[in-house]
């Protein structure tokens, strides 16, 4: 192989990341070389992380591995006892041309592969103005990194560091230089994005860093937040909801459970009933709002009436995008130190969760048919609507925005009849 390869588990903040340790890597010169920005969510993203990397070493044997990202930050030392692996860099160092040109010798020592700093002792986020997010048609802006709560069952923050800010200048320059570089769609994203502004002068909020995008980028056709904690939105979002069409409707929530004890045991900050009542207060302001949300099954002491109340959320709140994940402890937090669940249960637990998001996707399609819709068709003949539901766009050209006719579903996805383009 020649140049840079950059493989990326994770959130849509990797991914953007992902082009900022490609720009930074080629600008040091670096060649021949593979990239892994790995996830530290769950011990499965840590696995597949693994995995990878004994791919690309069987399939690249002269190629130089560098293994960052949050598992990297967090599990340091067993990215740098693999054999594969070349070096280990840190969620900060990723980010720098400096690294990647102070790269140590090959053969080189565990110890020496290291390049992983204290990410607790950073303050800031620096802007990072890049044009391009390869394989994407909608752009993504990292507005905020790191997070300040410390649920028991999480180990990003470990990985993140504490919340810091951009500066709201740097984040319209870069959206900016994206909608010249021709994207219509940009989505803003963060480790706790909805904390954005708190460390900066005048605490501006979320809600106020996307106002001000759309009132100084009249070009940007569609705006999105990556996800959100529910308990942290301002008026300031609240009115973008109900009144601005270039935000789309369209939210993805921290949930992470539906039982009021496993949600103190987590240490969320919300109820179920902070949940419920947020989502009506949207749907009164934007009725074709669609929800997605994340959902942990089997964490530590959940009964089976605790896990109904789980599914029973999920149900009341009708969440159209449910991600769910089996509970996975993860050395260091306190939950893991807490009365464990059988592996087997935790895995019928979560497959009953996954089947009712099922449902409920099945249910948020069938209100979809005779509606119609602006589509942002991509790369690989789908498309997103404004509420983020899939549709199959067969024969159209990505980048486009179209208006359809939705016709039907397969289970999966949406199926259409183009009514109308308007090119972006």
């Amino acid at each position: 192989m020649s140049g840079v390869e950059v493989i990326t588990f994770g959130c849509r903040l990797n991914t953007y990341e992902s082009e900022v340790m490609r720009a930074e890597a080629e600008k040091a010169g670096l060649n021949n070389a593979i990239l892994v920005n790995t996830c530290a969510v769950t011990g499965e993203a840590v696995r597949q992380a693994r995995q990878a990397i004994r791919r690309a070493r069987r399939d690249n044997p002269h190629a130089r591995i560098i293994v960052t990202g949050c598992a990297a930050q967090t599990e340091k030392q067993t990215f740098a006892e693999m054999a594969e692996v070349d070096a280990v860099l840190g969620n900060e160092e990723k980010l720098k041309s400096s690294s990647y040109r102070a790269l140590p010798d090959f053969g080189v020592s565990a110890e020496e592969k290291l390049r992983v700093n204290d990410i607790m002792s950073v303050r800031a986020t620096a802007p990072q103005m890049i044009r391009h997010i390869d394989g994407h048609v909608r752009a993504f802006i990292q507005v905020q990194n790191g997070c300040d709560h410390r649920c028991t069952f999480c180990i990003i923050p470990y990985g993140r560091g504490n919340s810091r800010s951009v500066p709201m200048g740097a984040v319209v320059d870069q959206a900016r230089n994206l909608v010249e570089s021709g994207y219509c769609e940009i989505v803003l994203t963060g480790v706790d994005a909805t904390s954005y502004g708190a460390d900066l002068p005048g605490t501006p909020t979320l809600g106020l860093l996307a106002k001000t995008l759309l009132n100084q980028i009249p070009e940007i056709r569609r705006l999105r937040l990556s996800s959100i904690d529910s308990i942290e939105a301002d008026r300031h979002l609240m009115d973008l909801i109900a009144d601005e069409p270039r935000f789309m409707p369209h939210l993805h929530l921290s949930l992470q459970h539906g039982d009021d004890m496993i949600l103190k045991r987590m240490k969320r900050r919300h109820s179920r009933a902070d949940a419920i009542g947020f989502i009506e207060d949207v749907r009164r302001l934007r009725p074709e709002t669609s929800f997605g949300a994340d959902m942990i099954a089997g964490f530590p002491t959940e009964t089976e009436e605790m896990f109904a109340n789980a599914v029973g959320l999920a149900e009341e709140a009708g969440i159209a995008h449910l991600h769910v994940f089996p509970y996975s402890p993860r050395p260091g937090t306190p939950a893991a130190r807490m009365p464990q669940l059988d592996r087997g249960l935790i895995k019928d637990r979560a497959a009953r969760l996954r089947a009712a998001g099922q449902r409920l996707h099945q249910a948020h399609l069938d209100k979809m048919v005779g509606t119609r819709q602006w589509l942002l068709v991509e790369n690989n003949g789908l498309a997103h609507t404004e509420n983020f539901t899939l549709v199959a766009t067969p024969g159209l050209r990505p980048r486009d925005l179209v208006q359809v006719a939705i016709t039907g579903h397969n289970g999966k996805h949406l199926d259409m009849q183009l009514l109308a383009a308007d090119a972006a």
